[in-house]
């Protein structure tokens, strides 16, 4: 289909188009070439080259033919007296055309052939499939789904544990990390340059509670940060909270306030699990992981129960600065809908 559109164009329009076309494919894969030391790709870049360098040829004797009409015309009547003296029918070269006859030559109007306006032509033709080749990438969907951020949409929703059924009705762990994967929070985090590789979100409840206290969480994945988001419904107040921490493992406690609402700063490790998936399905035992840094945050201004946390920890083990959390504070949890403990 494209050679037979080719074909269709005028000379002076199809030649510097191929020309333009053949010398930037050219150029460009014998660069590759060059660069990942591949012959096959050097061969191809060699065969546009010589293609490109024959119609470079082909145009520049269509060239020379348009300035000296003179010369190629004497050249004609030089043929045709030589064919008088002899009786034989004059000899011309394969590619050029056949001399009309000199009365209807007269009676044949000479065509203005416009160089200059298809050579206008030929530039146009070769922008408009430039901006085409520039912009596709831009409007038609990439199958790399690399380099698509993780979307929470989409999941299957599960069967809910009963409290979440109950009224106020707690958010879900979907709604969490809808409010947590937000487009900007690679920026948030300090790593503009980073897409979300995971994002998933649960509606579990808490441990020990015999499935009376709702605590979902959201959890959004970075190649640098992980940042994970969850809700407990309870009736601890942040107070009890701190205390509660000089019992267990956590640091670098700082109590402050966040959007108007109190608010701790806490550091603890993760836990690493190792599981194997050998013949025997057995795994090692659970073993310390890196340092991550937590905001614990009350549902409200009174502090009357509940609280959300936002951890971020690395694998590397480095964490950001505690303005990193207050800013993802700030942005996610007024996204996040009302208080619902009771």
């Amino acid at each position: 289909m494209l050679g037979f559109l080719l074909r269709l164009l005028p000379f002076w329009v199809r030649e510097p188009l191929l020309i333009a076309v053949g010398s930037v494919l050219g150029v460009r894969i014998m660069y590759l070439a060059v660069s990942d030391h591949d012959r096959v790709a050097a061969g191809l870049g060699v065969v546009f080259l010589v293609f490109t360098a024959i119609r470079v040829h082909m145009v520049v004797r269509a060239l020379r033919a348009r300035r000296n009409p003179s010369r190629a015309a004497s050249e004609d009547g030089a043929a045709v007296e030589a064919a008088a003296r002899t009786g034989a029918e004059p000899r011309r070269a394969p590619d050029a055309p056949a001399a009309p006859d000199v009365a209807d030559a007269r009676d044949v109007p000479e065509k203005d052939h416009n160089a200059g306006a298809q050579a206008v032509a030929a530039v146009a033709v070769f922008g408009a499939l430039a901006a085409v080749l520039w912009w596709a990438p831009r409007v038609m969907p990439s199958d790399d789904n690399s380099a698509r951020p993780a979307s929470c949409s989409g999941e299957k929703p599960a069967e809910l544990p009963k409290v979440y059924k109950e009224k106020p009705q707690p958010v879900t762990g979907a709604e969490l990390c809808k409010a947590l994967n937000r487009p900007d929070l690679a920026k948030l985090l300090g790593t503009p340059g980073e897409t979300a590789t995971t994002a998933s979100g649960t509606s579990n409840t808490a441990l020990l509670t015999d499935g009376k206290v709702a605590q979902p969480e959201a959890e959004v994945a970075f190649d640098t940060y992980t940042v994970n988001v969850s809700a407990t419904y309870n009736e601890m107040s942040t107070d009890q909270y701190v205390k509660l921490m000089k019992f267990g493992d956590e640091t670098d406690v700082k109590t402050l306030t966040v959007l108007g609402r109190p608010a701790v700063f806490s550091s603890d490790h993760t836990v690493r699990f190792q599981i194997s998936l050998g013949s025997g399905g057995t795994g090692g035992p659970a073993e310390q992981g890196p340092l991550a840094r937590t905001l614990s945050v009350a549902f409200d201004r009174d502090d009357r129960g509940g609280y959300y946390d936002i951890t971020v920890w690395s694998t590397s083990g480095a964490l950001p600065d505690d303005s990193v959390l207050l800013g993802i504070a700030e942005k996610v949890l007024p996204t996040i809908r009302g208080r619902a403990v009771r």
